[in-house]
Order: structure tokens, then C-alpha cells, then sequence
């Protein structure tokens, strides 16, 4: 476990605009109590309120990955409306305590989704 410091910063601050998931032409999650985790020199990512997003969207898949700064995440595959995109969702479910507000909260790959922040 690594501790962000000034040299790899991450900061997570209330998304100001709201978000909007679709995948395909289905709205998989919609929000204005989204977070914004900037992490390092990282592209800011939106973490939407897993109450906001389309459950019956996801599968969990039995990917995972281990970031050193935030933990072990998991994965989910969209399956919508005769398409499916493996392993386009991701959580923090039991993040390490710097980054815990992501807790419950769901990040989605903007190339496999299309996320409009307005």
C-alpha cells in the first residue's frame, strides 16, 4: 500500500456538473452527486453513486486489479440491449482509507461507454 503525497497526488472533490452514462442508447446512470478523482498527471474520472446507476445493467466479472494507491478494484460487464462490454465498470468497494469516499461508488471506461458531463 502506497500513501498519496506530493508525488503522486489524488484528489476527490464533488463533480460540479451532472453525469450521464449510456451505453448504446440505454442510460446505465445519471447523477449530480457524482465525485471527480484526479489522480497524479491522470485524466479526471467520475465516480458515479452506485444508487445512480442501472444495476440491472452490470454482471460482475471476476476481473480484478490492485492499484497501490487505492486498492483492489472490481469489475463489472455491461450487457444492455443485446450488447455486451467486459469489464467496463469498475469499484473501489473497500478502498484504502485515503481515497475511502469512492466506497460506494462506480468508475466506467469512457471507451466503452459515452459519459456526458453537462
Amino acid at each position: 500500500m502506497k500513501a498519496p503525497g506530493p508525488d503522486h497526488p489524488i484528489r476527490i472533490s464533488p463533480h460540479t456538473q451532472r453525469v450521464v452514462v449510456r451505453f448504446g442508447d440505454r442510460i446505465v446512470a445519471d447523477t449530480v452527486n457524482a465525485l471527480l478523482l484526479q489522480e497524479a498527471d491522470y485524466p479526471p474520472v467520475p465516480y458515479v453513486p452506485r444508487a445512480d446507476v442501472d444495476m440491472s445493467a452490470l454482471e460482475r466479472s471476476t476481473h480484478s486489479t490492485i492499484c497501490p494507491f487505492k486498492g483492489t478494484a472490481s469489475y463489472f460487464d455491461l450487457a444492455a440491449d443485446g450488447q455486451r462490454a467486459a469489464n467496463a465498470v469498475w469499484s473501489y468497494e473497500s478502498p484504502h482509507d485515503a481515497v475511502s469516499d469512492i466506497a460506494a461508488y462506480l468508475a466506467f471506461y469512457p471507451s466503452r461507454v459515452a459519459i456526458s458531463d453537462r
